[in-house]
């Protein structure tokens, strides 16, 4: 490890950096899980923050595999043979910081998360702890004395730790299964032809790897776009017992209005969520960005039977009408993607693939853990 990468290290686990003090990255992203968790949090996947009384709204995202994620931005993508503009990349579920240097300080300035007053204060907590000697080390002797170019060497140093081998090990059984080094059970093998036919799952469309290639490194699982899945709401998330509030994701990201191409309706992205890589998902629950899943099966499930069964996952009203995509307005449930394999069913329908596809999906999902990781 280098001395930046060690410096990032020390800041990654440093719990003098919120306030009060006693909360690192390190508390949400443990590395038992993934780098995931939520902080001692009584709700599974929502964070405490620094304080008891502070409870976030989503689930907190491994940070493992995202230094592969692009810059924020629109991006042309080929669609049915027509060229179209699709959000991608960027950091959080939404997006709202274009790269992981700037992911960094954002849980730091959060008063739900590590809750510093300002980039001065956390650089302060910096200079005089006890790596003051290695930041000024590797920066020189005025590295303090510029708050904003200081907080830029400290997150700089927390992406070069975050781009090791350490969140990007690929050494799961899937890895040794592309380099001819182990072989996949029949449950295995059937749930990843289900994962990849595009008449039954069709993951592969969102969670991409190159079928082609035996570099585990063309299997990220993931095209880092947004999809609008109509996750059923949460009602564990304090910030839910409120009826009007809606989390709209990627339409409500800071600043999008700014950059928003013309071809692209901001409505259309209301809903819509990072597409998380599956690396090591058996083992990073709960599922989806609010988290309204703790079973690995029951969010595969979701896939197959939203459509065809909603009551299933969604509640009913006293009209007698299930409450489908309860955690959008009404005005925005029409950008959920029901177009796309397997979504294109409608109740009554024969789902995309049954439940027994659905177990042989989570058996091959769990090839996907990582070793050291469970």
């Amino acid at each position: 490890m280098t001395d930046l990468q060690l410096l990032g290290k020390r800041i990654f686990e440093d719990v003098n950096l919120s306030e009060p003090r006693g909360v690192s990255c390190a508390s949400c992203h443990a590395p038992a899980h993934a780098f995931q968790g939520n902080n001692g949090s009584p709700i599974p996947g929502i964070a405490a923050g620094s304080t008891p009384d502070k409870i976030g709204r989503r689930k907190v995202p491994t940070v493992m595999y995202k230094t592969y994620s692009p810059a924020f931005g629109f991006y042309k993508d080929i669609d049915d043979g027509k060229e179209t503009l699709e959000a991608k990349g960027g950091q959080f579920w939404d997006g709202r910081a274009s790269d992981m240097v700037e992911q960094a300080t954002v849980p730091m300035l959060d008063p739900v998360e590590m809750n510093n007053p300002s980039i001065e204060a956390i650089v302060e907590k910096v200079r005089t702890g006890p790596y003051a000697g290695l930041v000024t080390a590797l920066f020189g002797q005025g590295a303090f004395s510029d708050p904003t170019d200081a907080m830029k060497d400290l997150t700089g140093a927390i992406f070069a730790y975050e781009a090791t081998e350490r969140f990007a090990p690929f050494s799961s059984k899937f890895d040794d299964f592309l380099r001819g080094k182990a072989q996949l059970t029949p449950l295995e093998a059937r749930g990843f032809v289900i994962f990849k036919d595009p008449q039954k799952g069709n993951c592969i469309a969102c969670h991409v790897g190159n079928t082609d290639s035996h570099d585990p490194t063309d299997w990220l699982f993931t095209d880092f776009t947004y999809d609008a899945l109509g996750a059923p709401r949460n009602p564990a998330i304090p910030a839910n017992a409120d009826p009007t509030n809606f989390d709209l994701g990627l339409c409500r990201r800071p600043g999008i209005e700014k950059i928003l191409p013309k071809e692209v309706k901001l409505e259309s992205l209301c809903g819509a969520f990072k597409v998380p890589t599956l690396r090591n998902v058996a083992i990073s629950g709960p599922y989806y960005h609010n988290g309204v899943f703790t079973s690995l099966r029951d969010a595969v499930a979701l896939y197959a039977f939203r459509d065809v069964d909603p009551k299933r996952f969604y509640p009913t009203l006293r009209t007698g009408e299930v409450d489908k995509f309860n955690d959008l307005p009404g005005a925005y449930k029409e950008s959920v993607n029901s177009e796309e394999v397997p979504y294109d069913r409608k109740p009554g329908e024969a789902p995309r693939f049954s439940n027994d596809d659905v177990d042989a999906l989570v058996a091959f999902l769990k090839t996907l853990t990582d070793k050291g990781m469970e």
